[in-house]
């Protein structure tokens, strides 16, 4: 497998469809990270982050119970108390995080112990250590503050922002310089895949790297402003909000949604009855196939 011959690989978005693409990658081990979006504002994350001023862990939890090969982990870290709970709201992964986030020196710190105690060998890191909002721009001003907004809007924001401008986690900058390729989704595209490309750091590195980058695009159009977007629209959209164009590749299940420059894999299908969620083979032949077509080796 053309895969496990890679030195580095380095997988970005948020928290269902990094997670899946990450469960499908696990056999790297170490040598897979993913940078998760840590810009969520709403649920049981929204609660920890007007309470306590913390980095959104909602998407990082969300990835470590999707890569825990153990289901009653799983049920844990995803557990969410009810009415009759003072905890009412509160997701009992989201807790454990920022307990640990609170006991140790950074949130990486943190985030590594519980991989360890989940047996989780691939990296999970967030965009950054410092807490951040997604901010969007419907004319000139920025008037929209966080992801829920963002996601509300009529129509696709005229800019995004984060705010305040945040420093990326190094770790995640140190391996996409070492990373063979980087991949790019699936997920929400304004509040998942978006957020992590927004620290200059990122997005400036990836740039800059010999690394190649795959996007993955989602299977369902997704209730949000991009939902009406193409994928070349949305690609085009990246390209002039981040002043580059990053991508070399697109993964799409029906290759007519793409009609770009860019090569183009299809034939991804759904897991059967989660019409929203790929599956894990087809979208490990589709990588496969796309690492062939860009004729990607690994670095001595």
């Amino acid at each position: 497998m053309q895969l496990q011959q890679l030195r580095k690989v380095t997988a970005i978005g948020g928290g269902h469809g990094l997670g899946r693409l990450m469960a499908t990658l696990s056999f790297l081990r170490h040598r897979l990270i993913g940078i998760v979006a840590t810009t969520d504002n709403g649920g049981a994350t929204g609660l920890l982050r007007d309470a306590h001023q913390c980095i959104a862990w909602g998407d990082i939890r969300n990835c470590l119970s999707q890569l825990a090969n153990q289901p009653l982990a799983k049920e844990v870290l995803n557990y969410r108390f009810n009415s009759d709970s003072a905890l009412h709201g509160h997701n009992l992964g989201n807790l454990l995080l920022y307990t640990l986030d609170e006991l140790s020196a950074r949130p990486i710190d943190g985030i590594q112990l519980l991989s360890r105690l989940l047996k989780v060998e691939s990296r999970v890191l967030p965009m950054s250590e410092s807490p951040t909002d997604l901010a969007g721009a419907s004319n000139e001003a920025f008037d929209c503050l966080g992801e829920l907004c963002v996601d509300e809007l009529p129509n696709m924001p005229k800019r995004l922002m984060l705010s305040p401008p945040v420093k990326a986690t190094p770790e995640a900058i140190r391996h996409i310089r070492q990373s063979d390729v980087v991949i790019i989704g699936p997920g929400s595209f304004l509040t998942s895949i978006m957020p992590p490309l927004l620290v200059t750091e990122i997005t400036q590195t990836i740039a800059e790297s010999s690394a190649k980058v795959i996007f993955i695009d989602n299977l369902l159009k997704e209730q949000s402003p991009a939902g009406n977007l193409s994928v070349e629209q949305k690609l085009s959209w990246m390209a002039k909000q981040l002043n580059t164009q990053l991508v070399d590749l697109v993964i799409t299940a029906d290759k007519q949604a793409y009609t770009g420059p860019l090569p183009v894999i299809s034939g991804v299908v759904a897991e059967p009855g989660m019409p929203h969620r790929h599956e894990s083979n087809s979208l490990l032949h589709a990588i496969e196939r796309a690492l062939e077509q860009l004729e990607i080796a690994p670095r001595p």
